[in-house]
C-alpha cells in the first residue's frame, strides 16, 4: 500500500510545488541553474490556473512529486490536438523515487484524461530522460516521432502517447 496520495495541489503548496520542479528539474541536469525556463518550472500556480497541478503527497503532507495536466487548448497544452490530453513537468524528488510515485502521478492523469473523455495521453519528454521513457512504454505509450520537435535549438523533444478506451 502506498504511503502518499495523489490529489489537487493547494493553493497555499503552489510556492513549494513550484519550487521542487525547478529543483528536480535542476537537479537532474535537464535545465541550468539559470535557465530561462526556470521562471515557468516556478510558476505553479499559473500552471493550476491554466490546467490541473497533480501532486503526490505522503502521509505527513511532504510533497514527493508533481505533474501538470493540460487538455487541449490551454495555454499549458504544447502537443495535443483536438480531443487529446497532454501532461508536463513529471517531477518526482530523489528521496520518492522507487517508491511508484511517478507511475502514480502518469496513472492520475490517464484517469483524468479518461473522466474528461479525451482520446489519448501525449507528452513530450527529453532525450536523455530514460528512465521515464521506461516508464511511459511500460505504462502503454507509445513513441510518435512524427511530432517530435525542438521548443528551441538546443533542446530536441521525443514525443509519446497512449490511445485512451472510448466509453
Amino acid at each position: 500500500m502506498a504511503d502518499y496520495s495523489i490529489r489537487l495541489a493547494e493553493p497555499g503548496e503552489y510556492p513549494a510545488v513550484g519550487e521542487l520542479t525547478r529543483n528536480v528539474y535542476v537537479g537532474d541536469g535537464l535545465e541550468a541553474e539559470d535557465s530561462p525556463y526556470n521562471a515557468r518550472l516556478l510558476d505553479a500556480a499559473g500552471r493550476a490556473h491554466d490546467a490541473g497541478l497533480l501532486v503526490a503527497a505522503g502521509t505527513e503532507g511532504e510533497l514527493l512529486g508533481t505533474v501538470t495536466y493540460c487538455v487541449y487548448g490551454s495555454a499549458c497544452a504544447q502537443r495535443a490536438e483536438p480531443g487529446e490530453a497532454e501532461f508536463r513537468m513529471l517531477a518526482v524528488v530523489p528521496g520518492a523515487r522507487g517508491r511508484g510515485v511517478g507511475e502514480a502521478l502518469v496513472r492520475a492523469v490517464l484517469d483524468r484524461a479518461a473522466r474528461d473523455a479525451a482520446s489519448a495521453v501525449v507528452l513530450s519528454t527529453a532525450e536523455e530522460m530514460t528512465a521515464a521513457h521506461r516508464l511511459y512504454e511500460r505504462l502503454g505509450f507509445l513513441r510518435t516521432p512524427e511530432r517530435d520537435w525542438c521548443p528551441v535549438p538546443w533542446a530536441r523533444l521525443r514525443t509519446y502517447r497512449k490511445e485512451l478506451p472510448v466509453g
